[in-house]
């Protein structure tokens, strides 16, 4: 009896679970059955294009962070990927697809997870997770894109792509992928327009997009004009600059951090080369040969006698808001025969740390009475370099990948690692204005320290150059008061009264370097023209120092970065003004006396900076020309400005003087622009048939008079429309017009012209 309870309960139990259970599912499923299903796009052009772009978007990626990071090969995986999605989404896209669906959005959340992970890692640039985030979402969403508007988040992933890839891009290479990406996104939108008017292609041959060659290449080029147009003439206002701080992957330290180290790739330690540059370490002292690759001044200690040049070599590129001189290592010993760095030791070279959440190192800056401005910097290293950071000066905040940097005695700033290829960090420097009446009256009263580094010159030659300095100061046409003058003289005497000598032979042992460049060769090489600049400016008890590191660079309007060659390294001297600190002179001939800085940064820079970059490929005679009528035009400007806002400074006079010329030029423009309109007006009439632009002509009439004809209507509603506002005999005219219009356009009978411009002139006549 038991068993056959048991039995019975059993039975029971399973039934009522049955029924818990299937009847819900099937509920369930018949309520997904009854929903109607989506209606897919059907057009395989317009399916296949929007791969097109989305696969352009992803190969846009993986260039620029090759390009901006050396990483390579980062998403092509995801092509082949979303394309057997996209072709399965066509085959299965009158199916619901429902375990799909889940599977992809299980997949979402997933990438979605991995995004945060990632974004916690790389919080230095976030720019790759998000483009590798939108690469996973697209993968998953090729499997299951039925609907037109599903095939639009698709092409806006293509766009945001391609908007990721153009602030990663750093060179050229990225511009004929976006030149692409549009030549397909038109038929993309055409075809789009097609789709929502229900025009659907099942392929290519019935579709008619008038896209010939000739209209393609019109409407690319109109556009491209006005997008560069645009971009040079828009304002670079610098308080609506954005702050990006693009920063490499943190750096683990495997070791101690030595501050007083200087690690320059091109030379020799203990004994054995690393594989670049000559692979030999230039000498200390004496005679020697620089390294074909590596700038010899990146090191604590410089010698000058040396020969020879450096093959040209892009080393890093530069996004700042100014350019300017990018300020690597400065020199306060002069040893004769080059320079070095006195206080180098590991307690007078300040260590800095930053916190581990952030990649912020706080500087500490000089306090000046000069104003400044603030200046954002983002540097990206193609070549190896020193563990020396070049910096806009004066830096107040670096964002570097390490945990630990160094400053050294002369502002310098150190790394524990030298700076390798693909390297990326940003720098906010506090940059002083150069205001050349505030620094005429700088106080000559020094501080001791600044006495005791910055005035000091071998005693063997002081005398020697003191007397041939003053003897150049003497020379000049006005009196000499303050330093700023001075300095500012003899570094134009320097750069118009010596000359470079490429061939100069090397100094004997007792030789000195700035005795010889005076007095016997009356020149040398370039660096040799800013030593003797500092140590002459010592000589007459004004403070100087040697600074080096990296011109500008080439300025790439199309993409923004200053593109900056080991060849652009040199030195120039730094000057201290009391109270105001230390600004830059150059008197090596064929540079600017006054080195680029925020003075250079105009609201429209971007134009001058353009036409130098064209100027470049221009033959000399042409450059020389245009330049001329460019000075002459910008004169004239000048003067007609400089005339009209004077007038405002006259009393009531000039005031009302100039309201007459601003009332004047508005009616001369506003005639001169009714002209053009009215010429254009013709213009168009005159490539009209003749039919047509009578009836033109009667629309323009009628619309002067209130009468607008809206796009709905068709000629005879218009004209019909006409008859409440109009007297009999213009109804007239404008029934005849408008019947021979409607003759000549849809039956392609011909009108008499002479009669209907009879009827358009009698319309036209005022109503008595």
């Amino acid at each position: 009896m038991r068993d056959e309870a048991v039995r019975a309960v059993e039975p029971t139990a399973e039934s009522s679970n049955q029924v818990l259970r299937l009847p819900l599912l099937k509920q369930l499923w018949q309520r997904i059955e009854a929903q109607p299903l989506p209606e897919p796009e059907n057009s395989i052009p317009l399916r296949l294009l929007i791969q097109v772009l989305v696969t352009i978007g992803i190969v846009a990626v993986d260039v620029a962070a090759a390009d901006s990071t050396g990483t390579e090969g980062i998403s092509l995986w995801a092509v082949p990927v979303s394309a057997v999605g996209a072709a399965w989404s066509w085959y299965r896209r009158r199916k619901r697809n429902v375990p799909i669906k889940f599977c992809i959005a299980i997949g979402m959340l997933l990438s979605l997870a991995v995004f945060f992970m990632r974004l916690w890692g790389d919080r230095n640039d976030t720019r790759l997770a998000l483009a590798t985030l939108l690469i996973h979402l697209q993968i998953f969403h090729s499997f299951d894109t039925p609907r037109r508007k599903d095939l639009g988040y698709s092409a806006v992933i293509g766009l945001i792509l391609i908007g990721v890839a153009a602030t990663l891009s750093q060179t050229l290479l990225f511009a004929p992928i976006l030149l692409l990406f549009f030549l397909f996104t038109i038929p993309v939108l055409l075809l789009d327009y097609r789709s929502r008017l229900g025009l659907t292609s099942q392929t290519f041959q019935p579709v008619r997009l008038d896209l010939a060659p000739k209209r393609m290449g019109l409407v690319v080029l109109t556009i491209l004009g006005l997008g560069l147009t645009i971009f040079l003439l828009l304002p670079r206002f610098p308080g609506y600059q954005l702050r990006t701080f693009p920063v490499s992957t943190p750096i683990p330290l495997q070791q101690a951090f030595n501050r007083s180290a200087i690690v320059n790739p091109g030379y020799v330690r203990e004994g054995r080369g690393t594989g670049t540059g000559t692979g030999e370490s230039p000498p200390g002292e004496g005679a020697g040969q620089v390294d074909r690759q590596f700038y010899y001044g990146f090191n604590s200690k410089i010698n000058q006698n040396l020969r020879g040049t450096m093959e040209p070599q892009v080393v890093m590129r530069v996004r700042s808001q100014a350019p300017g001189f990018w300020r690597v290592l400065a020199f306060d010993h002069y040893t004769g025969q080059g320079w070095e760095v006195s206080r180098n030791g590991e307690d007078e070279v300040q260590k800095i740390e930053r916190p581990s959440w952030t990649f912020r190192f706080s500087l500490p800056w000089l306090t000046t009475l000069n104003r400044t401005r603030e200046v954002v910097q983002s540097y990206t290293v193609v070549a190896d370099l020193p563990n020396l950071i070049p910096v806009l000066y004066e830096p107040k905040e670096l964002y570097f990948p390490t945990t630990e940097a160094a400053l050294d005695a002369e502002g310098g700033l150190r790394s524990p690692v030298p700076l390798s290829e693909g390297l990326t960090y940003s720098v906010v420097s506090e940059v002083p204005y150069r205001d050349r009446t505030v620094l005429q009256q700088a106080s000559s009263d020094y501080p001791k320290a600044i006495r005791s580094h910055y005035l000091a010159i071998p005693e063997s030659i002081a005398p020697r150059i003191r007397q041939e300095t003053e003897a150049m100061l003497a020379r000049s046409p006005k009196s000499l008061t303050s330093e700023y003058e001075k300095a500012l003289y003899l570094a134009q005497y320097l750069k118009q009264q010596y000359r470079i000598q490429p061939d100069l032979p090397f100094l004997n042992q007792d030789e000195d370097l700035v005795e010889a460049f005076l007095l016997q060769y009356e020149g040398g090489y370039p660096d040799h023209f800013s030593t003797a600049l500092t140590v002459m400016l010592r000589s007459i008890g004004i403070p100087a120092r040697l600074v080096v590191g990296f011109g500008t660079g080439q300025f790439n309007p199309f993409t923004g970065y200053y593109v900056v060659q080991n060849t652009d390294a040199y030195a120039m001297t730094e000057v201290y003004f009391h109270k105001y600190g230390w600004f830059s002179f150059d008197p090596i001939p064929g540079h600017p006396l006054i080195p680029p800085s925020i003075e250079e940064s105009q609201v429209f820079g971007v134009v001058k900076q353009f036409w130098n970059w064209i100027a470049g490929w221009l033959p000399s005679p042409v450059t020389g020309w245009l330049n001329w009528v460019f000075e002459q035009i910008a004169s004239v400007l000048g003067w007609v400005i400089g005339w009209f806002t004077g007038l405002f400074t006259e009393g009531w006079a000039g005031l009302l003087t100039g309201l007459g010329v601003l009332t004047g030029l508005g009616f001369l423009g506003w005639l001169g622009w009714s002209g053009l309109q009215s010429w254009q007006y013709r213009r168009w009439l005159s490539h009209l048939p003749p039919t047509e632009a009578v009836y033109q002509q009667m629309l323009r009439y009628l619309a002067v008079q209130g009468i607008q004809k809206p796009e709905f209507q068709t000629p005879m509603e218009y004209a019909q429309s006409c008859r409440l506002h109009h007297p009999s005999e213009q109804i007239k005219a404008i029934d005849e017009i408008t019947d021979a219009y409607v003759r000549w356009r849809y039956g392609g009978e011909q009108p008499d012209l002479a009669y209907l411009k009879h009827c358009l002139k009698q319309m036209q006549q005022p109503r008595r």
